[in-house]
């Protein structure tokens, strides 16, 4: 009996301090679950609900296919940020060939938020249909009762179909180029996207729609910010209530400067954005922006990160802009250090945001933990 005792005890102490292995972010380094395995949750984003964090993100395989989805949107929950329980697959990709999610399609930066309303979770995502390349450019929508799912995909779309912006030139409602009319994935260097007209292209059946991600606003407005026109512009979209369709809304952002990796975030009443350059799966260095309205002007800030390693965004591209729930001006950068030939193994480098003269910066850290934002309480 008392063998048996001390082999519980041993045990239950081994699987304790293992739950509660972490105290502090290393960023780049392996950051295993509560089953001792790397974290699956690449692309991600983190819903805070009912004083539980929530990261969703794509489920990574071993090798260069693992950039396709072969199993779907994996879910950790987390009380303090350090530690993750996994919460296993919430969406799953359909061995049905002809779904718009079948195994082998794109699948990249999966967001969920959460309807007070309707009191539903829902998770929109980058798709791009199984074999296809990029040049679908759609967005998918799925929805679940639970915060850890199961979701139910609804459907695909292009963003804003039939509707042109608020800041919509007469130059876009003529006819289209005929070298122009077929669509191409990505604009030339030397082509801006108001002299090919993209968004005359795209408006009957709706603009591109690459990296995203969605930001709900203080009064429960949520909004799709997504790379549109070839790459070349950034759109903020309006949703419908139920935050499962456009409301015809949206607006043309940094035209022609050719971001993508789009993640925004408030604080005292400006919204603030971050993007990357397009260089592929090569990390460049990052871009940042300040507005009074989601709808701007947007004014550029520059590249938010200042030390070594400044022009890849310290070996990363930018997923998510996470506030840190009852601290003042707590803000954690969420990017992912991508690795194409092995994509199971991309790192995250998760990093304080600091704030100077409306300004937000991020410095590098080799090791940091949340009270690094005390002297701001």
């Amino acid at each position: 009996m008392k063998k048996f005792v001390f082999l519980f005890l041993t045990i239950w102490c081994v699987s304790l301090s293992f739950a509660q292995q972490y105290a502090s972010f290393k960023s780049g380094e392996l950051w295993k679950d509560d089953n001792g395995i790397h974290i699956n949750a690449h692309g991600g984003g983190v819903l805070l609900h009912k004083k539980t964090y929530y990261w969703f993100g794509e489920h990574k395989v071993e090798g260069r296919i693992g950039n396709s989805a072969q199993v779907g949107v994996h879910c950790y929950s987390s009380t303090d940020l350090y530690n993750w329980k996994d919460a296993g697959i919430v969406l799953q990709v359909s061995e049905d060939v002809s779904s718009d999610i079948a195994k082998g399609c794109i699948l990249e930066r999966p967001k969920v938020i959460y309807n007070k309303k309707t009191k539903k979770f829902v998770m929109w995502f980058h798709l791009e249909p199984k074999g296809k390349g990029y040049g679908g450019a759609l967005v998918g929508i799925a929805q679940a009762d639970k915060v850890t799912g199961p979701f139910h995909f609804i459907r695909s779309t292009r963003a804003t179909p039939k509707s042109w912006p608020v800041n919509v030139l007469e130059l876009h409602k003529k006819a289209v180029l005929e070298q122009y009319k077929e669509e191409r994935s990505n604009l030339g260097h030397e082509e801006h996207p108001d002299s090919v007209n993209t968004l005359g292209r795209d408006f009957e059946k709706g603009q591109h729609s690459r990296d995203m991600t969605l930001f709900v606003d203080d009064d429960g407005k949520a909004y799709h910010i997504c790379s549109s026109e070839s790459n070349s512009v950034i759109h903020i979209a309006e949703l419908t209530d139920d935050y499962l369709d456009y409301t015809g809304k949206y607006v043309r952002a940094f035209v022609g400067r050719k971001m993508e990796a789009p993640a925004i975030f408030k604080r005292d009443g400006l919204y603030y954005f971050m993007g990357s350059g397009c260089t592929g799966w090569r990390p460049n260095a990052a871009r940042s922006a300040v507005a009074p309205s989601i709808w701007g002007p947007w004014t550029e800030l520059g590249n938010p990160c200042v030390d070594e390693g400044k022009e890849t965004t310290y070996q990363s591209q930018s997923t998510y802009i996470l506030p840190v729930a009852g601290k003042k001006d707590a803000y954690i950068y969420m990017g992912d250090r991508w690795c194409p030939d092995n994509a199971i193994d991309g790192r995250y480098i998760w990093l304080p945001v600091e704030f100077k003269d409306n300004r937000f910066i991020i410095h590098w850290h080799d090791e940091w933990d949340l009270s690094f934002f005390d002297k701001y309480q």
